[in-house]
C-alpha cells in the first residue's frame, strides 16, 4: 500500500523547530541569512541543504528539523530579502510612491541577482512580503479603486520590474562571459541588422531605425513602462 501523501504546509503556521530536544540552536533568521550567503555567492544552484548545514556548522538532517522543504528554505530567502524594502510614510502621491516602490525592489534584484526565479505567488505569504503588500495598498489609498484592482495594480507593477530586471541580469551575466566586451558584440550585431533591413525586405524595421535618435536610454525605458502601468489604473488619464 502506497505511503500517505505529503500534505500541503506554509512554514509560517509551524512552530520554529520540530521534534523534541535541546533548545533550538538556530532561528529561521540564521538559516535564511546563510542560504542568502550562498545565493549570492554562487546563484540559487549553490543553495542546498547540505551547503546551508554546513554554512552553519551544523548536520544536513538536524537542518530538517528546522526547514523540512527546499521549498520552504526559498520562502525564507524571500522574506529575508523582503526586509530590505524600506516602509516609509506614504506621500499622498500614489504615481510617486508605486514608482519608488518599483525602483526599490529592481534595487533589490540587482544585489540579490538570484530573487527574480524565486518570485512567485506562491512565496507570497511570508511576513515581511504581506508587510511590503500592506505597505503597497497603503501607498495606494488616494486611488479611488476597489482593493481587487490595487492588488492587481501591484501584482502587474512587480510582473513588470521582475521582467525588466531580469532581463538586465542576464544581459549582464552573458556579458561577463563573454571573451570580448559588449561594445565589439553589439557592434557585430548591428552591422548584420543593418545588412538585412538594407535588402528592403523589412520596411517597417527600415523606418523603426530611420527614426533611431542614438543609444537607448534604458533607464528612461524602465521609467515609461512603469508610467504606462500606472496609466492604465488612472481614472485622470484613462
Amino acid at each position: 500500500m502506497a505511503g500517505k501523501a505529503a500534505e500541503p504546509q506554509v512554514i509560517w503556521a509551524r512552530p520554529e523547530r520540530t521534534g523534541r530536544g535541546p533548545r533550538p540552536a538556530f532561528t529561521r533568521a540564521d538559516i535564511a541569512a546563510a542560504a542568502v550567503r550562498i545565493a549570492d555567492a554562487g546563484g540559487l544552484e549553490a543553495v542546498s541543504m547540505r551547503h546551508v548545514a554546513a554554512e552553519l556548522g551544523c548536520g544536513t538532517m538536524s537542518l530538517y528539523n528546522y526547514v523540512p522543504r527546499k521549498e520552504d528554505l526559498y520562502e525564507l530567502m524571500i522574506d529575508a530579502v523582503g526586509a530590505e524594502h524600506e516602509i516609509r510614510e506614504p506621500s499622498g502621491d500614489w504615481r510617486a510612491d508605486m514608482i519608488r516602490n518599483a525602483e526599490e525592489t529592481r534595487a533589490i534584484m540587482h544585489r540579490h541577482t538570484w530573487v527574480p526565479r524565486l518570485m512567485s505567488g506562491v512565496y507570497g505569504f511570508s511576513p515581511n512580503t504581506l508587510r511590503y503588500l500592506e505597505h503597497c495598498l497603503a501607498c495606494l489609498d488616494p486611488l479611488d479603486v476597489p482593493y481587487g484592482v490595487k492588488t492587481e495594480l501591484v501584482a502587474l507593477l512587480n510582473g513588470v520590474v521582475t521582467t525588466y530586471t531580469a532581463n538586465e541580469i542576464a544581459t549582464a551575466e552573458r556579458t561577463r562571459s563573454m571573451p570580448w566586451s559588449e561594445e565589439e558584440e553589439n557592434a557585430v550585431r548591428i552591422a548584420y541588422l543593418g545588412s538585412q533591413v538594407a535588402t528592403g525586405a523589412y520596411p517597417r524595421l527600415a523606418a523603426a531605425f530611420m527614426e533611431d535618435s542614438g543609444p537607448i536610454d534604458l533607464e528612461a525605458v524602465f521609467r515609461r513602462a512603469l508610467e504606462r502601468v500606472l496609466d492604465a489604473f488612472d481614472p485622470d488619464r484613462g
